[in-house]
């Protein structure tokens, strides 16, 4: 776990709590003076532990209330393939996530949209178009049972 000690994840536990939180109050709950604690997110920094901040969005107050996981799977797992494939999804606002699998399916992505209408578009439109695409299997979720942005331990 790259040398991470109790305070450091500490640090890690609160920031992902709320990156906002101030040194002051961070080194407070972690039991460090504020320069110790301060130089410790600067070493997480720059060793990669902590790779950025950001805000959390609930998804369905602007208005994309659909969510979808959807698995493709491409005509040829070649390099080239795989390559077309991911730079015509980056140009995909309606996917979130998409991630390269192992198995019986290439990707998996998580599709966010309005409503079933949006997604038939999506679908239509632009996923089953892109080159190489040899089949789609969609699910929707019911409910989210469990969420979380990183693990640590």
């Amino acid at each position: 776990m790259q040398d991470l000690d109790d305070i450091d994840l500490g640090i890690l536990r609160e920031l992902q709590a709320d990156a906002r939180i101030s040194h002051q109050v961070l080194s407070e709950r972690v039991g460090l003076s504020p320069s110790p604690c301060s130089r410790r997110i600067r070493i997480l920094e720059s060793k990669g532990v902590i790779t950025g901040y950001s805000v959390h969005i609930d998804e369905r107050k602007l208005g994309f209330a659909l969510n979808v996981f959807v698995s493709v799977k491409l005509a040829h797992q070649i390099d080239s393939r795989l390559m077309s494939f991911e730079r015509a999804i980056e140009h995909c606002p309606e996917v979130v996530d998409c991630w390269l699998m192992t198995g019986n399916r290439d990707y998996l992505l998580r599709v966010s949209v309005r409503d079933l209408d949006e997604f038939e578009r999506f679908l239509t439109a632009r996923l089953t178009r892109i080159e190489g695409v040899s089949s789609i299997e969609s699910s929707i979720p019911i409910r989210r049972v469990k969420g979380g942005t990183s693990r640590l331990t």
